[in-house]
């Protein structure tokens, strides 16, 4: 089994919002990968005292302890229990109920002998290879399905008819997009924020099944390079419009070896 990961800020001065990691049990049967996008907050009042990459970073950890350690949780029971655990730490100190309070994306995706679980909820991506090689993206297009129609989003954020990100509220688990593939047919996933997907959705330098063949040649690290060059090669986002001229950048990459077929 291989597994490749990188994540970077989209400015140096920055903290990274993003959140990327996997655990492999040490008996060798199968793992889990997350990862997550932190929602950056358009004004400085969130009404939390602690910020996004402190809310990532504690989300996305109980959220892969949970992912690996509870086979009897499905992943969005998993994401509900992270949500509020993440949520008690903090009840005290923070207006959890505010609007702007933490929240981000959210991509896992677990594996054993048997089969491979997956989980997205908002706006990042994840590839799953089969071994024919077709390439399937899951993604939760509830955000792009409301800008296409003209809508605006913020106001819709967490909200019936809107679309959903994981803050306080464990209850918005249970509208992720969910799914399991069997072992056998997979080869290899693959999970990016939207910052490292911008290879394909804003700069339209292949599609997805090219962007997991670049992730398998060349690596995670060489992902974020050509999005970071794209991103500095228009500052303005004139020839590539896009919400930030430059954005934190997460990618993990995970080859699933036959190995663990052959286990007994």
């Amino acid at each position: 089994m291989r597994v490749d990961l990188s994540t970077e800020p989209g400015d140096p001065r920055n903290p990274n919002e993003d959140y990327v990691s996997a655990a492999l049990p040490a008996s060798g049967q199968g793992g889990a990968l997350v990862l997550l996008d932190g929602v950056t907050p358009p004004e400085s009042d969130t009404g939390c005292i602690h910020g996004v990459p402190w809310f990532t970073a504690r989300l996305g950890g109980r959220m892969l302890e949970l992912s690996g350690s509870r086979r009897d949780m499905t992943l969005a029971h998993c994401l509900a229990e992270s949500i509020r655990l993440t949520a008690e730490v903090h009840r005290a100190s923070c207006d959890l109920s505010h609007l702007l309070t933490p929240q981000s994306t959210v991509v896992a995706a677990r594996w054993d002998a048997e089969r491979v679980e997956h989980l997205v909820l908002s706006d990042s991506a994840l590839l799953i290879e089969c071994t024919d090689g077709r390439v399937t993206t899951v993604l939760d297009d509830r955000i792009d399905r409301l800008r296409a129609a003209g809508r605006r989003v913020a106001p819709l954020r967490n909200a019936e008819g809107g679309f959903f990100t994981a803050a306080a509220d464990p209850d918005v688990a249970h509208r992720a997009v969910t799914g399991t593939s069997a072992r056998a047919e997979v080869r290899a996933l693959a999970a990016l924020t939207d910052g490292a997907s911008r290879w394909v959705e804003v700069f339209h330098e292949g599609d997805w099944a090219d962007c997991l063949a670049l992730l398998r040649t060349e690596g995670t690290r060489s992902l974020l390079d050509r999005v970071r060059a794209a991103e500095a090669a228009d500052p303005e986002g004139a020839a590539f419009r896009r919400g930030k001229a430059r954005d934190d950048k997460a990618a993990i990459f995970v080859e699933l070896g036959g190995s663990e077929l052959r286990r007994p």
